[in-house]
């Protein structure tokens, strides 16, 4: 394991979680993968300096008095992500970076007609 990468230890009070919708003032509604809906605070060391945004994998820390609150520890980049998901960490169903993945047939369905005939030359300028 790289020393870099921060893994949690399964007996104390934090849960990775992905986040579902920015609600902001510095709060983020996050499905954490115990199956738990949590309303997020981003703690004030996050806030203005890791930009979190939808679809991210967080460390939470979780409250012992309220359960449907947590807090924000720290925020996984991609490769960070996919590295814990390598490790079993991370559940199979978890979608990394799904909102920058355009592969092959990510077309969006999106047509173009072809207006202008190939009848005409458009670099003939006579008049």
């Amino acid at each position: 394991l790289p020393k870099t990468l921060n893994i949690i230890d399964p007996k104390c009070l934090n849960e990775y979680a992905q986040v579902i919708k920015m609600l902001g003032n510095g709060r983020l509604e996050a499905m954490c993968f115990d199956g738990v809906k949590r309303l997020c605070h981003i703690r004030g060391k996050l806030r203005k300096k890791v930009w979190i945004n939808t679809s991210d994998i967080i460390l939470v820390g979780l409250r012992d008095y309220q359960d449907t609150k947590a807090d924000v520890i720290l925020k996984y980049n991609a490769d960070e992500a996919r590295s814990l998901k390598a490790y079993g960490e991370l559940p199979e169903h978890a979608k990394i970076n799904e909102t920058d993945t355009f592969g092959p047939g990510d077309d969006d369905e999106i047509q173009f007609d072809d207006i202008g005939g190939d009848d005409e030359d458009i670099d003939d300028v006579s008049v």
